[in-house]
């Protein structure tokens, strides 16, 4: 009788193999034997474990397409991503990351979409190195990526923004230090991600996150609505509000009840393209009616219901321009940061600023913010300081006064650096910027324009006005860049993901593309009515006969020859 074949392992049988024979942070010491012996001396399975210090294999520039099975070439250098917690950083943090960033990273150090800081470039021999450096200043890598908790988000004016109901971010700290590099949940199905807020206008995107705490009035006192499952990716699901109010002294075990629940899903590990939360309500049939009797099952106590709240209506999250605070006397500038590009000396330079016209008198001299839009903010600035630090921002090329184009912009890493890229996307959008405000220099709106390499959706251009996913197609008889069309993506009020309208097309003819759709709008806009209501009353197939110029046919969100995994989508 023949030999039964051997059944070839799974991508999640890998993982579920690997993450239950290690947990890699234990394992620290075998980083810094790797940087003792050479990059050569790295096993196949730290490939894995290294997301769980935040550190991955850098791309070799071609992306996916220059690679096989998936994944494209990893070079000899790697990529690691420090965390900060509700964004917040303080002076003597920045130089030190601004340090790294010029001593190995040749001297970028990018600002993502979840508060992180993320540099390239990095050898072997400098990762030990670089983690004792973060350890002294109390950050650390740890957590960054992998099937774990990432770093928990917030509102980057927690404890200045005037209108805020509570300061929730020592609630985002305390989430933090119970769930990083805490052995109880270092092995999760998948990715997990956390947010909370204080403030009105819901700058951290709760809408996309795994759990989601946005702070509520109910009387006199201050709680938590709570919403769960929601990510974007190649399936973009928004968060599901339960009906529970969460009382302050509820949050932690109410945010510990649900990672627990996640963690011991067994049936999301089968699969590593639907082992995210999002596919409890998606493929497994789960409520919000079910998902709070298991919350308060293991709490062992009833929540009390919800209570009403505000959504934000249609607004720009980007925290730019000079605002005062709630503090009397006191202003926040915020910049602009095109694509999250930071240079080392940038950063610096933006720290030396904070400490020479921060105040003395706040108590808390030096202190940055990062936002949800990979963008920067300055706290603590005497009011008749704000306009010279403003002047000073722009001669670093961060732009306090903006065009819409250039605040709305966001971009992921692309194939410059990452191995699962279609397409490069930060120089791309710096030139579609440019272009943008070339042929359309008055136009007045606020747009977000986000740009994504891949399907993972990085660049999280399901919530964009305008999102463009990269694609790679024939043109001139050349395997180029190109970019797949959806419009009308929203978050608070009148949350939706955006529309795949069916057009794609080359990446130098994106501009004119954009051109012809937002002269339509400028031309046809009734009174008041912005560009996700426009889109509204507009078919698929009239946004896409005004993209191209003329009527023509859909074409669908292909997948390129070999399905493209998920595993490093941040």
């Amino acid at each position: 009788m023949a030999d039964l074949a051997v059944q070839k392992e799974t991508k999640a049988q890998k993982a579920e193999r690997l993450k239950n024979a290690k947990n890699p942070w234990h394992a620290l010491d075998e980083i810094r034997a790797f940087a003792s012996d050479g990059r050569s001396s790295i096993p196949e399975e730290w490939n894995t474990y290294f997301r769980w210090w935040g550190i991955y294999t850098q791309g070799d520039g071609l992306g996916v397409t220059g690679g096989k099975g998936g994944e494209g070439k990893a070079t000899e250098y790697f990529m690691l991503r420090v965390p900060l917690p509700n964004g917040i950083l303080r002076v003597d943090q920045a130089r030190a990351l601004a340090g790294i960033a010029r001593r190995h990273g040749r001297n970028l150090a990018d600002i993502t979409v979840r508060q992180n800081i993320q540099f390239h470039w990095l050898t072997i021999e400098s990762l030990p190195e670089i983690i004792e450096t973060l350890d002294a200043i109390g950050l650390s890598p740890r957590g960054a990526c992998g099937d774990v908790v990432r770093n928990v988000t917030g509102c980057p004016l927690a404890g200045i923004a005037h209108d805020e109901l509570i300061d929730a971010s020592p609630l985002a700290l305390e989430i933090t230090r119970l769930l990083r590099g805490n052995d109880e949940f270092y092995n999760l199905p998948r990715k997990f991600k956390i947010s909370v807020t204080g403030c009105p206008s819901w700058c951290n995107y709760p809408e996309i996150n795994d759990i989601a705490l946005t702070a509520v009035q109910r009387g006199n006192e201050v709680g938590y609505s709570v919403r769960v499952g929601g990510g974007l990716s190649n399936e973009p699901h928004l968060a599901v509000r339960l009906n529970a109010f969460v009382r302050q002294d509820q949050a932690l075990a109410v945010v510990r009840a649900i990672t627990e629940i996640f963690r011991d899903q067994q049936g999301l590990r089968e699969s590593r393209d639907r082992a995210r939360m999002k596919y409890l309500f998606t493929k497994e049939g789960w409520t919000a009616e079910r998902f709070l009797f298991e919350i308060e099952s293991r709490l062992g106590y009833t929540l009390d219901p919800a209570v009403d709240e505000i959504v934000p209506d249609d607004i720009l999250r980007d925290h730019a321009g000079i605002h005062r605070q709630r503090h009397p006397g006191l202003s926040h500038v915020g910049a602009s940061v095109l694509r999250g590009r930071l240079t080392g000396d940038q950063l610096a330079a933006v720290a030396d600023l904070a400490d020479r016209f921060g105040s003395t008198e706040s108590g808390s001299l030096g202190e940055l913010r990062l936002t949800a839009m990979q963008n920067l903010i300055v706290v603590n600035i005497p009011n008749n300081n704000a306009r010279e630090l403003a002047r000073e921002l722009e001669r670093l090329g961060l732009h306090v006064e903006g065009s819409s184009f250039w605040r709305g912009g966001v971009a992921c890493t692309g194939t410059e650096f990452c191995k699962l890229a279609i397409t490069e996307t930060k120089g791309f959008l710096r030139w579609l910027v440019d272009e943008m405000e070339e042929r359309l220099p008055q136009f007045d709106q606020q747009l977000r324009l986000h740009v994504t390499g891949c399907p993972n959706s990085c660049g999280q251009h399901w919530i964009a006005d305008i999102g463009l996913e990269g694609k790679k197609i024939k043109y001139e008889g050349q395997l180029t860049d190109a970019y797949y069309f959806c419009v009308g993506g929203s978050v608070g009020k009148h949350a939706a993901t955006a529309r795949p309208v069916g057009f794609r097309t080359p990446a130098v003819l994106v501009p004119e593309a954009i051109e012809r759709l937002l002269r339509r709008y400028l031309d046809e806009r009734g009174p008041g009515e912005n560009l996700r209501a426009y889109f509204a009353r507009r078919t698929n197939d009239e946004i896409r006969a005004i993209l191209a110029g003329e009527v023509l046919a859909p074409v669908e969100r292909d997948l390129p020859s070999g399905r493209v995994p998920i595993e490093l989508a941040s």
